[in-house]
């Protein structure tokens, strides 16, 4: 029975055991959770950026990057919570993932019940976090998430899905390099005839819709024979 005034969250987990993804899969389904699994990093990275959990439950021993690595790459990348997974129970792991952003920390073998009430805690803890991120802003460029609505000096700006997705992921990683490649496959997802020159013509719309100078930049910098930088001063 879902527990009185629980929620229901949308959940990714990473980890190899396909037997444990399942049994995770099936045990928190009774409590309304809609589970995805991925059985390596970067079809973890792939499904995350498909669409954005509430959590990420993360196995520490993966095969192809270990999930203190992947867990670096989502904090880097994301603001979404994280709850590690290991057989390891050395302290040294778990200073280490919580170092690197993860939020919470669970040595196998653990009760299913026991995952339940992490998760609901480190959601309760994280929604303040996520609260004050609902809104980004930077020299007069706002984004709301929520509403999907993008102002520039107090003035609507009108973008369509794929210009509004590149907006926010430059924005929320704010001083971040993205190759091209990157970016085809963050929006790919909405698009999947996106490839090279089409980043580029999309960055170029969105800089005119911007009022953006390629020369003088104010917001989205050209990093030449890489990608796109944000670099627009923190409001």
């Amino acid at each position: 029975m879902k527990p009185t005034g629980s929620s229901n969250y949308r959940i990714l987990i990473i980890d190899d055991d396909a037997d444990l993804n399942a049994l995770l899969t099936e045990y928190l389904g009774r409590f309304g959770h809609q589970l995805r699994s991925a059985t390596t990093a970067a079809r973890g990275l792939t499904e995350l950026r498909r669409e954005l959990p509430d959590l990420v439950i993360l196995d520490i021993m993966l095969p192809d990057i270990d999930g203190l690595t992947l867990c670096r790459e989502i904090r880097d990348e994301f603001n979404v919570p994280i709850v590690m997974l290991t057989a390891r129970g050395e302290v040294a792991d778990r200073v280490m993932g919580l170092e690197l952003g993860a939020d919470d920390y669970l040595a196998k073998p653990f009760e299913p019940r026991e995952l339940v009430a992490r998760i609901q805690s480190v959601i309760r803890r994280s929604a303040g976090r996520a609260a004050t991120a609902e809104a980004l802003e930077f020299d007069g460029l706002r984004l709301e998430r929520e509403t999907r609505r993008v102002t520039l000096d107090g003035k609507a700006v009108e973008l369509t899905t794929m210009e509004f997705e590149l907006l926010l992921t430059l924005m929320q990683s704010n001083g971040r390099v993205f190759s091209r490649n990157h970016l085809i496959e963050r929006l790919r997802g909405i698009d999947a005839e996106v490839y090279d020159r089409s980043v580029d013509m999309l960055v170029s719309r969105l800089r005119e819709k911007l009022g953006d100078d390629a020369q003088s930049p104010r917001f989205i910098k050209t990093v030449r024979l890489t990608g796109y930088q944000f670099v627009g001063a923190p409001a």
